[in-house]
């Protein structure tokens, strides 16, 4: 059809062309809109500044078309063949390509937002700086195509095939990429904060600078990829294969490793403070330098693995070997001020081989003490501030306490590992003088405590714990002060740490504040649940661990004030979900 008919056919009203060939035909800036060119032979054409908003182009031949600045605005180019367009800035909002031809296309900086590429072929095209916002990419084919610094925020990349693709730069946050291939692509920089990786093939990515906190990498296989320098802050690795990966200078803060493969993997000093690792293969893994801060390491496999200079500082240990590690000596202690480790274990030579897993043996982080009879409470608390005042580097906190086979058992953790028979022994000759001391001087010590006993309760010298009461002062401006300081303090710790040790940390402050004769009422009967629920509707995975302390915590630890505060803000949390 000439140019001239066809122009003068859509300007008396008709919209129907489809079919029409237009082969070579030169039609830029021109409006276009709502016509119908479905099938239509547009090979070579310019149509560049052109109008095509709501236009109908299914199935229509654009190869090798000139297509810059172009507005397909809500049009539809399903199964259209547009292999080697120019669609340099052009603008497809919510347009429909699902299932066509753009192979060796050029979509630089393309305005592609909420556009449906379900099934397209994009191999080898050219999307840079393109805004691919909420796009949908299922099933695309995007071997070898040049995405960087695109904009894919929300987009839908499931099952889609990125192998050698460059996403260098580009922005990912909360994309899904479920079971997608990226086998070789360059994600060198790239966001991934919040995506959804699960399943996905990362055989040989390149990931060096990237940022995936908060990512969900369960079930990915990340085999031999590069990740060094990258941010790895609360990401899931949940069953992920990590076999021969780099990942030196990585900080994997809080991260979920449950069941991950690292085997042969290079974690030169990596950060995995506060992160979990349940069933994790680390064997023949370089740890040098690594930090393990409050970290837990539960039948984590370390058999050949280099862990010469890590900072083990309150690491937990359960089921775990240290006999076959190759380590030359750790740091025991952690300076925050200026974020490096301290105390190298041991001074002034190097460990022998498997003395790190005798010490263990020897040493820990929990002390068990068996009793004849129930305790005596107050020469107890008593005993332990005076054993932290002989050693002034140590704390330690009251874990459980329970009736075994006639007997009791008292669980004491401490900040960091030290010798059990030891300090069972120190504890036991404070607690003997302690109380000997009370039963002399305990009606002074109360006196000071501003504490009154009760009438009829038997002395210090019984085997039931004798029930004191605390009378709140009057809130001067130094308490209120002292009170808000606190409030901050347990607003922090229940942002940041896990359910596990919300309870003795916050029980610390609580009893602080009780021993200036400050209320806690309200701390207990609102201020926790309320910053719990806060941060359980930021953080699916908090939820999840709220859950795991509701069956795993002590009878005694759930049945507590504050326990009990706690366990009240997870009933409201399961109320809301069982509404959905």
């Amino acid at each position: 059809m000439e140019i001239q008919e066809f122009l003068t056919r859509y300007k008396q009203g008709e919209r129907d062309f489809a079919g029409v060939d237009l082969s070579g035909a030169i039609l830029t800036g021109i409006n276009l809109q709502d016509i119908n060119l479905t099938g239509a032979n547009l090979t070579g054409a310019n149509l560049s500044w052109s109008f095509f908003n709501r236009a109908q182009l299914a199935n229509a031949c654009l190869r090798q078309a000139d297509l810059r600045h172009v507005t397909f605005t809500n049009a539809n180019l399903s199964q259209a063949i547009l292999s080697g367009v120019n669609l340099t800035k052009a603008d497809l909002h919510f347009a429909n390509l699902q299932n066509c031809d753009l192979n060796w296309a050029i979509l630089e900086q393309a305005d592609l937002t909420s556009a449906n590429f379900q099934g397209a072929k994009l191999d080898q095209s050219n999307l840079e700086q393109a805004k691919l916002v909420q796009t949908q990419l299922i099933q695309a084919e995007l071997m070898e195509a040049n995405l960087r610094k695109t904009q894919l925020i929300n987009a839908n990349l499931n099952a889609a095939n990125l192998r050698e693709a460059n996403l260098e730069l580009a922005d990912l946050r909360d994309a899904t990429l479920i079971g997608t291939n990226l086998t070789e692509a360059n994600l060198n920089g790239v966001c991934l904060r919040g995506a959804d990786l699960s399943e996905a093939d990362l055989h040989r990515v390149i990931l060096t600078g990237a940022d995936l906190s908060d990512a969900c990498l369960n079930n990915a296989d990340l085999s031999r990829a590069n990740l060094a320098g990258s941010y790895l802050l609360k990401t899931s690795f949940r069953k992920a294969y990590l076999l021969r990966a780099t990942l030196e200078d990585v900080l994997m803060l809080r991260a979920d490793l449950s069941e991950a493969n690292f085997r042969g993997s290079n974690l030169k000093r990596a950060d995995l403070s506060g992160a979990y690792l349940s069933d994790t293969n680390l064997s023949e893994t370089d740890l040098t330098g690594c930090l393990f801060l409050e970290s837990s390491l539960i039948r984590v496999n370390l058999d050949r693995s280099q862990m010469t200079g890590c900072c083990i500082y309150n690491w937990q240990l359960e089921d775990v070997d240290l006999s076959q590690i190759d380590c030359d000596y750790v740091f025991t202690q952690f300076n925050y001020a200026t974020k490096s480790p301290t105390d190298r274990y041991p001074v002034g030579r190097n460990l022998k081989p498997g003395e790190l897993a005798q010490q263990y043996l020897e040493d820990s982080s929990q002390i068990k003490i068996n009793f004849k009879e129930p305790p005596n409470w107050e020469a107890l608390i008593f005993s332990i501030a005076k054993l932290e005042q002989d050693f002034p580097n140590l704390k330690f906190i009251i874990k459980s306490f329970e009736s075994v086979a006639g007997a009791y058992l008292l669980k004491i953790s401490c900040n960091r590992p030290v010798n059990n028979q030891k300090m069972r022994s120190r504890l036991a000759e404070i607690y003997f003088n302690m109380l000997q001391k009370l039963q002399i001087k305990r009606q002074k010590i109360l006196g000071l405590l501003n504490i009154i006993e009760l009438k009829n309760e038997e002395l210090v010298t019984t085997s039931t714990p004798v029930i004191t009461k605390i009378e709140p002062k009057p809130m001067n401006q130094e308490n209120i002060s002292l009170y808000r300081e606190v409030l901050q303090q347990i607003e922090i710790i229940i942002m940041s740490q896990p359910p596990e040790k919300l309870f003795e940390s916050i029980q610390r402050l609580v009893n602080f504040l009780n021993v200036k004769g400050i209320s806690t009422e309200e701390i207990q009967n609102k201020i926790i649940g309320q910053a719990i629920l806060r941060r359980a509707k930021q953080e699916q995975t908090f939820q999840k661990q709220l859950i795991q302390w509701e069956k795993s915590a002590a009878p005694e630890i759930r049945l507590s004030p504050i326990g009990s505060a706690i366990r009240s803000a997870i009933a409201i949390l399961w109320q809301k979900y069982q509404q959905f």
